[in-house]
């Protein structure tokens, strides 16, 4: 399972991060004071100037048109995001004959400065020195204007926008790289949601598997000694009550096998026993080839006719239990847990199958191989013509067994050969 895939706006390099209305307002309010008081303190220094005879300023209407288009860069500089460029450029042109509007236009060169694209940098800055010149040419310096207006345009027209360059990049680089960090936290915080949901359907999975493989066997013996005794009506009262007792133990049996797989879902006391039943413990060990005498056996007593080979490697059979044919044993070391209990699983599901599609058949189970060569285990039984009264298939178990080897590097396969019903399947099984 993957993690979902979210559509994007696409923002632009530098944009702000998405901000809460009072924020937005906060930010706005602080930036048109900042503006407000820049301008302002810049025509003071102008009129200080023309007050000790520095500058020379033409005519009363030059200060009113300053003031106009000051107050005119306040309003158009909360349109610097939506049109950064053009904001900048009129607001950089209001400069040439207005001190007030030096603060809004200072505002919208940082602001175009933050997406880091430079060629409108550019030509804002062109069009900055230019109207710092024009500005020194409608202000004039008293004394010596040339020089004076040439260092004012060096220092405060190109130098100063260089700076505000810089704090604008900065502001946009930063404001990127706290939007990378949002965005890697949600795509983690996606990518973990998806791992928390594939770790919940493998675990599932891996129950239901579980569950098939120990519930499958009881319950068919169920069925079957209950089909019996619906449908034989010529047993005798041992004869029925041998066939309700086994019902009887094959549903404890199923049953406390089930609460055995469900203990794990559930935090249990210390120790592991389920509340109530003395000495039952939810964590005994799964069954590996070591309980397949007993498994045959059951299956034998069921009245399934059972024909068990256990040709493994003799030194080898008695540390999982194997058994000859005639029930002998031998004994060294077998293959591991993990394979010997994946082969008892695939075992298990080959006589449930054949009891549920072949009943009365004969079934042939092999267990053979040699450490270094790898463990092969075969289930056959003779196909049966015709419809059957069957409990019904839910064509998981091989399926599952199936992934089940796969998943521990072995293989399963099965199908009809020469008239049988074969399962056949390869497991590892080191060497040492």
């Amino acid at each position: 399972m993957t993690a979902a895939v979210v559509d994007r706006p696409v923002v632009r390099p530098g944009a702000p991060l998405a901000q809460s209305r009072g924020r937005r307002v906060w930010g706005a309010a602080w930036r048109t004071m900042a503006a407000a008081s820049y301008g302002f303190f810049g025509v003071v220094v102008i009129a200080w100037q023309e007050e000790v005879g520095e500058r020379v300023i033409g005519s009363d209407a030059l200060l009113a048109l300053d003031l106009v288009l000051g107050l005119g860069s306040l309003v158009l500089m909360h349109l610097r995001r939506r049109w950064p460029l053009t904001i900048a450029l009129v607001l950089t042109c209001f400069m040439a004959a207005s001190t007030f509007a030096m603060g809004a236009a200072s505002v919208a060169i940082v602001s175009l400065a933050t997406s880091r694209r430079w060629w409108p940098i550019g030509i804002v800055g062109v069009v900055h020195v230019a109207a710092y010149a024009v500005y020194l040419i409608v202000f004039p310096y008293a004394s010596d204007p040339v020089w004076n207006g040439l260092f004012d345009v060096g220092i405060g027209g190109a130098m100063y926008y260089v700076l505000l360059v810089t704090i604008g990049a900065y502001i946009g680089l930063r404001r990127d790289h706290l939007r990378s960090l949002v965005l890697r936290a949600e795509t983690a915080e996606r990518e973990q949601s998806g791992r928390v949901a594939q770790a919940r359907a493998n675990e599932r999975a891996r129950i239901a598997r579980e569950m098939h493989d120990v519930l499958a066997h009881r319950i068919s013996l169920v069925s079957m000694h209950a089909g019996a005794l619906a449908y034989r009506t010529d047993l005798s009262r041992e004869e029925v009550t041998t066939a309700a007792e086994t019902i009887r133990d094959s549903a404890h049996a199923a049953m406390k096998e089930l609460r055995e797989i469900l203990g794990v879902l559930r935090h249990l006391p210390e120790g592991g026993a389920v509340l109530g039943t003395e000495g039952d413990d939810v964590h005994r060990p799964q069954p590996t080839l070591r309980e397949l005498p007993a498994l045959v056996d059951e299956c034998r007593s069921a009245g399934v006719d059972v024909t068990f080979h256990d040709d493994r490697a003799t030194e080898d059979r008695a540390t999982d239990g194997g058994a000859t044919g005639d029930g002998r044993s031998a004994g060294a070391a077998g293959p591991g847990e993990a394979v010997s209990r994946t082969a008892y699983r695939i075992v298990q599901e080959g006589l449930t199958n054949a009891r549920k599609h072949a009943p009365g058949k004969p079934v042939v189970v092999t267990v053979s191989g040699m450490p270094g060569d790898g463990l092969d285990v075969t289930v056959a039984n003779p196909l049966v013509e015709g419809a059957q009264d069957e409990l019904p298939a839910s064509g998981l178990g091989l399926m599952g067994l199936t992934e089940r080897a796969e998943l521990g590097g072995g293989r399963l396969r099965y199908g009809t050969e020469g008239g049988r019903f074969v399962v056949r399947a390869w497991l590892p099984w080191a060497a040492s």
